[in-house]
């Protein structure tokens, strides 16, 4: 089965540069519901079977309108939440963001042990999101196609652990708000990637690269 995870719409705290990795989180900005409504566009031909969303507010916002186009409900699953920034949550300054996109670089080149300031290690992220996808896995049919409304952060971590992907290429993924990423889970329970797209499935009008997004990718503090 395929799961289409979905970044959130842009926020406040992703223009501020803000770690805003808490419940309930931020909600959208003009631009980011802009996001949330050019989605359905992107799946109007019947693929997607369910949608399925982060406790987090900015990921149900923008889900909505997708949800309302296909007539489908979002669900909410435990699981799917940002990376937990700890004791650097809402801080913005240079130093605070580059701890926390040094140890997302550690886990990638296998470090999974080391442990975000006040927060996770990286197994503790991996169970849990491993967790999350397997019980949307369980409730969907093994032809079908999720949407997995997520956030910047966890789905490249999580792509790139399941995918194997080297190093050197996980530390180079980029997500914008309402990028994406397509992964196919094989009847053995390998995963693989089926495409990556840095830039907003909507397209580029509602586009706006941030030079301080720190869950995304872009940032210049490290």
């Amino acid at each position: 089965m395929r799961f289409q995870l979905i970044r959130h719409g842009q926020t406040p705290s992703n223009v501020a540069g803000k770690l805003d990795t808490a419940y309930p989180g931020a909600s959208l900005t003009p631009l980011g519901h802009r996001q949330a409504r050019a989605l359905p566009q992107v799946f109007s031909n019947g693929q997607l079977q369910s949608i399925y969303a982060s406790t987090l507010n900015r990921t149900q916002l923008t889900a909505q309108p997708l949800s309302e186009s296909i007539a489908e409900p979002v669900h909410i699953i435990d699981g799917l939440e940002e990376i937990s920034a700890g004791e650097l949550e809402m801080l913005a300054d240079e130093a605070s963001r580059s701890a926390y996109v040094m140890c997302l670089r550690s886990w990638m080149h296998g470090d999974w042990e080391q442990n975000m300031p006040g927060g996770p290690n990286g197994y503790d992220f991996i169970e849990r999101y491993s967790k999350a996808l397997e019980s949307i896995a369980q409730a969907q049919d093994y032809s079908g196609t999720a949407a997995v409304f997520s956030h910047g952060a966890a789905i490249r971590v999580f792509s790139a652990w399941a995918t194997k992907m080297s190093p050197d290429a996980a530390s180079q993924l980029v997500i914008e708000n309402t990028g994406g990423s397509l992964l196919e889970l094989g009847a053995g329970g390998q995963w693989s990637l089926a495409r990556w797209d840095t830039e907003p499935l909507g397209g580029d009008f509602v586009r706006d690269a941030l030079d301080q997004d720190v869950t995304g990718g872009e940032d210049d503090a490290a």
